[in-house]
């Protein structure tokens, strides 16, 4: 095998590699329904770091990606798109109970409080539900633009 041959097997084998940890550490979610407007509107698409410190220990006012099974009260399967509004030992926000977030939960909230179905009626939601946290937000996928307010009722 010639030297340009045994490069070109390199550097394939290297971008496969890359290719399939970053399958495993990033994760792009589609945004469905409106309790995260205007920060994210339906069909806004988010690229989310599932590994890593920022993964495990979210802080406050990050976006993040939960699992729905594992939001007690949330329903079946899916993902949902919230804001870290109080991590574990700290107060719970107004509207959203009271007291001190108990440890291993988080308090999630939608920016769009009229839409939104997050920690105000779940109540703290457990640190484990958290899938990752955005890092950025990718082109729309092919498709109308970026929608004026919605009004739908309890979006994700």
């Amino acid at each position: 095998m010639t030297a340009v041959a045994l490069t070109v097997s390199a550097v394939v084998a290297l971008a496969a590699v890359l290719l399939a940890v970053a399958r495993r550490v990033l994760l792009v979610v589609t945004v469905h329904g409106a309790s995260m407007y205007p920060a994210l509107a339906p069909g806004d698409r988010v690229l989310v770091l599932r590994a890593g410190p920022p993964a495990r220990r979210p802080r406050r006012g990050r976006v993040v990606v939960l699992r729905a099974d594992r939001v007690p009260g949330a329903g079946p399967g899916g993902l949902l798109v919230k804001r870290v509004a109080a991590r574990a030992g700290e107060p719970v926000p107004p509207g959203a109970g009271e007291g001190v977030v108990p440890d291993g939960r988080l308090v999630v909230l939608g920016d769009n409080p009229e839409v939104s179905t997050d920690s105000r009626v779940w109540g703290p939601v457990p640190a484990a539900s958290v899938v990752g946290v955005t890092i950025g937000r990718l082109p729309r996928a092919a498709g109308p633009s970026r929608p004026p307010a919605p009004s739908a009722p309890h979006g994700v």
